[in-house]
């Protein structure tokens, strides 16, 4: 009968069926579900993980600087790249491994258990940092929260000594709300092994990581004392960059302008050597200006300098544009002078400026003709004579003031000489002090 034939086949499908019961595990049978679901059923993120309220949860920081991004001198702000850990105590998230397959550790939700309020002081700007969702508990209820942040902070930055400048830069951390009778801090490394750990940095960039220095203070406050740990990041800028790009060419740039003091100072070709100069240190200030960090609060050493040294090109180039316009004349470029000469023929009664030789012959045979001609007007001959006499006599008295003006425009150009070179000597001792105390930190 069809009864009889079906009978096997059923059997065979209730079979299959408890076999495929039997391997299919579901989420409810996980001990490490069961473990959640215990931890979690009937947990109160909302308040301080500890059973007696009057003990404080001690919340252990770490700090690694992996990489500086940016250090903006002008804006007094700088951001940097670190690993931040923390680690508390949660008594409500303890349990006992043995009942629960010997777990000992777990990842849960930080959004469903209580977390310190520890905020940066110096924070000026909203944190970036990857979204990292849980954190790892292990069975004695020691938290463990890791995450990277990209810390953009205030900083009091001294960009004096640029490009020889090291900086310091505190990253504070305290609770914004929680006194120390609540929220205690500690350190989860000794400071020793905090200061001299670099190696998470990424020493590639213009900056050169020196120590992360560490202090926990209490900061007393009209609600109480706080806790606070202060991290100090101490810096140092790679100068050769600017060195080759930025103080060399300004020395060379120097030393050619030093140069043109040996040109004669009533020289016109000395007036375009030095436009020619200036003009040269103008665009080079323009092309480095970038380059150069600009900051409210002080102004870098070499800004000083470059300021002076245009300030004495500028006072060079007019001294000497003042000495050629008024005292070069063509006497002194090898040019015979002209000479008032006296005629006294019939076409020109006036006085008329000619050269002295030939005045001096035109003189003699207009006055030999007219006193052979006209023998009264010897009276007239001598007040000629009385004019050249004064004209001489003027034109000593002008070249003389212009050789005057030479001897005090020259000692003038040698004053000016002399305290351009001791700057000049002034800056390169300075930078080469500079970069001394910058090799010795």
């Amino acid at each position: 009968t069809l009864a009889s034939v079906m009978a096997p086949l059923w059997a065979c499908v209730l079979v299959a069926a408890g076999i495929l019961a039997t391997d299919t595990h579901h989420p409810q049978d996980s001990a490490l579900y069961h473990l959640g679901k215990e931890l979690l059923q009937k947990y109160h993120k909302e308040v301080r993980p500890v059973y007696n309220w009057t003990k404080a949860t001690t919340v252990y920081l770490d700090l690694f600087v992996h990489a500086i991004l940016d250090v903006d001198a002008e804006n007094q702000i700088l951001k940097t790249s670190v690993w931040y850990r923390e680690v508390w105590n949660d008594e409500f998230l303890s349990w006992n491994s043995s009942m629960f397959d010997e777990i000992r550790e777990i990842s849960l939700p930080l959004s469903a258990i209580w977390a310190p309020d520890i905020i940066i002081n110096e924070f000026v700007d909203v944190e970036r940092s990857p979204d990292l969702p849980y954190v790892y508990v292990n069975s004695s209820g020691t938290i463990e929260n890791y995450k990277p942040i990209q810390v953009v902070s205030a900083c009091s930055l001294e960009t004096y000594a640029f490009p020889f400048d090291v900086q310091n830069c505190s990253l504070t951390f305290k609770s914004i709300l929680h006194t120390v009778e609540d929220v205690d801090l500690a350190f989860l490394r000794s400071p020793e092994d905090i200061k001299h750990d670099k190696k998470a940095f990424l020493n590639d960039s213009e900056w050169e990581l020196l120590s992360v220095s560490s202090t926990y203070s209490i900061l007393q406050s009209s609600a109480g004392g706080f806790a606070q740990i202060q991290f100090n990041v101490v810096m140092r800028r790679h100068p050769l960059v600017y060195v080759v790009s930025l103080l060399i060419p300004s020395i060379f740039l120097m030393l050619v302008d030093l140069g043109s003091f040996y040109l004669p100072p009533n020289c016109r070709a000395r007036i375009v050597f030095k436009t020619s100069v200036l003009v040269g240190y103008t665009v080079f200030r323009v092309n480095m200006s970038n380059q150069v960090p600009r900051s409210v609060g002080s102004t870098p050493l070499i800004g000083h300098f470059f300021t002076i040294c245009m300030a004495f090109l500028v006072l060079s180039l007019a001294k000497s544009i003042v000495l050629v316009k008024f005292l070069h004349d063509e006497r002194r470029g090898g040019q015979e002078q002209p000479f008032l000469c006296l005629r006294g023929d019939t076409d020109a009664d006036r006085p008329r400026v000619e050269p002295r030789a030939q005045c001096a012959v035109v003189t003699e045979s207009s006055l030999y003709g007219e006193h052979l001609a006209q023998p009264g007007t010897l009276k007239e001959v001598w007040s000629q004579l009385q004019s050249i006499s004064n004209y001489l006599q003027t034109q000593d008295q002008t070249d003389q003031q212009e050789a005057e003006w030479l001897v005090l425009l020259s000692r003038f150009d040698r004053l000016l000489f002399q305290s351009y070179l001791f700057m000049l000597g002034i800056y390169t001792i300075t930078l080469c002090s500079l970069w001394a105390l910058w090799g010795g930190v």
